[in-house]
């Protein structure tokens, strides 16, 4: 099992070209499913989940091509299967969202229960319940969900609780060619929801309010393909960022969009960096300057996003006293902690809370990966650390991010992949 060997201590250095969002590409696939005619994806990153996500697409008789410049040609003309079978989707939550799509251009679906990261409960049945209150009849037997409807399903004004991301998107996906208005209350703000609309009304559905937490959708007969680019991973630059932090460099990440980062921003200014903030690029300089402690509290978009939270934790650990870090919305994600403390943080967990009292150096440790964002954090502890540390299981960081070590080579770390 691959595992990665990090021999820290030197500050970063140089720019970072950042990657399509894996959290926009994944639903965006899948609504290809409901075009009548084929769709070109650029921007689309080279992970683990999207290659899952293709080969699923496949399986239900989706046909894709890739140019040169590896965009993304699918045409889903001519789909056999309505099925997500359990072999292709254990590994990934994001499947789910196969069954708004399928429900709403054909009328049927079979879609195993997904995997994914083990960060606690992450339900589906405001998924069920809201397609149930569209017209479908849904059964779960077996590990799979079930769905049919006769003819169309209908506009449902439907109230979402608690906020979902995913789930505003298979809804969002499902009402698009239902018949009638359907309005989602307490929808997920997220870019990437915004995407998925932007991306979907591109196709022409009717959907307004995208961004805000109520969400209508006009249904409409059909959607045609079109091409379309994917918005950058924020959660990717936002872990770039963080290393210049922990590591004393300056990083200046390219490809981006900085107003998706606000809240992340404005905590990297309170622990003392320095940034530059251009149209699509954002600088942090860190040499010569000490970490702050910053507390956070994470929440849903435009709130601090859950998925740089254990960036931050490692940022906390090595600032100059003391902090805590509290985690709203999932409540199994600090396994970080523990592999951290192995490297000489100084930290404990109680509840869904984190206190930290900041220490002048890490140490090079052995250390596993227990989910993909945790993976990050032990890479930017490793980096930032003295000696060697080998990360361990780092089959999670290749679901998230592209071409990890590699970006990290051209900014001067010393990081190699081992078998």
């Amino acid at each position: 099992m691959d595992k990665l060997v990090i021999h820290g201590g030197q500050p970063l250095s140089g720019k970072v070209e950042i990657s399509g969002a894996k959290n926009a590409a994944l639903p965006i696939l899948m609504g290809c499913i409901m075009a009548e005619t084929p769709v070109t994806l650029s921007n689309v990153p080279h992970l683990k989940d999207v290659t899952t996500t293709l080969q699923l697409l496949a399986s239900m008789g989706v046909e894709m091509m890739f140019d040169a410049a590896l965009n993304i040609e699918l045409d889903p003309t001519h789909i056999t299967s309505k099925e997500a079978a359990y072999e292709l989707v254990k590994t990934m939550r994001a499947s789910i969202l196969v069954l708004g799509p399928l429900l709403g251009r054909f009328g049927e679906a079979r879609v195993s229960l997904p995997g994914g990261c083990a960060i606690g409960s992450r339900p589906v049945n405001i998924h069920i319940h809201g397609m149930e209150q569209m017209g479908a009849d849904i059964t779960v037997e077996e590990g799979y969900i079930n769905a049919k409807v006769n003819g169309r399903l209908k506009g449902a004004d439907i109230s979402m609780t608690p906020v979902t991301v995913t789930g505003t998107e298979n809804l969002m996906m499902a009402a698009v060619l239902a018949e009638g208005k359907t309005t989602l209350r307490h929808a997920a703000k997220e870019p990437e929801v915004v995407d998925l609309a932007n991306f979907l009304n591109a196709m022409g559905a009717k959907i307004s309010g995208a961004g805000t937490d109520v969400i209508e959708i006009e249904g409409v007969e059909s959607l045609q393909g079109v091409a379309y680019r994917v918005i950058p991973d924020r959660i990717e630059a936002g872990t770039y960022l963080a290393a210049a932090a922990v590591t004393g460099g300056k990083v200046e990440v390219t490809a981006v969009e900085p107003k998706h980062l606000t809240a992340v921003l404005e905590k990297f200014i309170q622990a003392g960096a320095k940034l530059e903030i251009g149209e699509t690029t954002i600088s942090l300089d860190m040499q010569g300057r000490k970490l702050k402690p910053v507390d956070i509290v994470t929440e849903p978009y435009p709130g601090f996003p859950t998925d740089m939270q254990a960036q931050f934790v490692v940022m906390n650990a090595l600032a100059e006293g003391r902090s805590k870090v509290e985690e709203t919305i999932f409540e199994n994600r600090f396994m970080h902690v523990s592999e951290l403390i192995r490297m000489g943080a100084d930290m404990f967990v109680e509840g869904n809370t984190v206190y930290i009292n900041g220490v002048e150096q890490l140490k090079g440790a052995p250390v596993m990966a227990t989910d993909l964002r945790a993976s990050a954090s032990l890479i930017l502890a490793g980096l930032a650390a003295e000696g060697e540390t080998v990360v361990n299981r780092i089959y999670h960081i290749d679901r998230g991010y592209e071409l990890i070590e590699e970006k990290f080579h051209r900014i001067g770390a010393d990081i190699v992949r081992v078998g």
